[in-house]
């Protein structure tokens, strides 16, 4: 593999990766929009969405560059129901019992720090390429 290709590798890699974090964050948003919840069109209330990655080896490159692809994006079934005592609540059940999202604001909050410090790593990766291919163009000319 040429260094061009390399690059072009490099740069395939990075852009899979802000895509994937993008992912991520739309899902983070979508679950801290209804962390309160209590009835879907399901019948229960909205239930945690996490996303999962894919690590993918590009085949060309030596040493194995890999992207981050999303696999797919599932509900959270390992996390339970919060249960509150409202029994004036509209989705209360004959206890008084009210089932609230299993969405954590604070876990979300630092979930999403997380996967937006991912996206600016990815991007800077992104500019140094495009500077590096600038910087061999002039070398070539």
């Amino acid at each position: 593999m040429n260094p061009l290709q390399k690059l072009f590798t490099s740069m395939r890699t990075a852009s899979a990766g802000m895509a994937a974090e993008r992912v991520r964050m739309d899902v983070i948003a979508r679950n801290i929009a209804n962390a309160q919840v209590t009835r879907t069109e399901d019948g229960g209330p909205y239930r945690r969405e996490v996303v999962t990655f894919a690590a993918v080896v590009d085949k060309h490159a030596r040493g194995g560059a890999s992207s981050m692809p999303v696999a797919r994006v599932s509900q959270d079934m390992k996390t339970p129901f919060e249960l509150l005592h409202k029994p004036d609540h509209p989705d209360a059940d004959a206890s008084g019992m009210v089932r609230l999202p299993n969405v954590n604001p604070t876990q979300e909050m630092a979930d999403l720090i997380a996967s937006t410090r991912a996206y600016e790593a990815n991007m800077n990766a992104q500019d140094n390429f495009v500077r590096m291919a600038e910087r061999a163009l002039r070398m070539a000319q």
